[in-house]
């Protein structure tokens, strides 16, 4: 399964020149990595990002994550996956751009 991630530019050029990250300043003040379902994505992006560009989206299959992955109820009872560990390069599947239109976020081709 694909999860995902949105991370400010700034946060996500840190990350590859690391080559790993505890997140962003939420992440870090709750104690692990937020991510997104597909399903739960598009309000994420508004709540947490709303107008805001220059940000990049990250696609994680969760196979990779093992243990260290749990579903834990946050926004209305929803079940969110949050990473317990440091997000590596080798996680990522895939970055793209996730630009800002005049309706809200553009998200990629095949995400929903």
């Amino acid at each position: 399964m694909i999860i995902y991630k949105i991370f400010r530019r700034p946060e996500w050029d840190e990350m590859r020149a690391q080559g790993q990250t505890l997140g962003a300043p939420v992440d870090l003040a709750d104690g692990y990595i937020h991510f997104s379902a597909a399903p739960e994505l598009a309000e994420t992006a508004a709540k947490w990002f709303a107008g805001q560009s220059d940000l990049v989206l990250l696609a994680i299959d969760t196979a990779q994550l093992g243990d260290d992955l749990k579903w834990e109820p946050a926004r209305g009872g929803v079940l969110f996956p949050h990473l317990y560990r440091a997000l590596t390069m080798a996680d990522v599947v895939w970055d793209k751009s996730l630009p800002l239109g005049a309706s809200g976020h553009i998200f990629p081709e095949g995400v929903f």
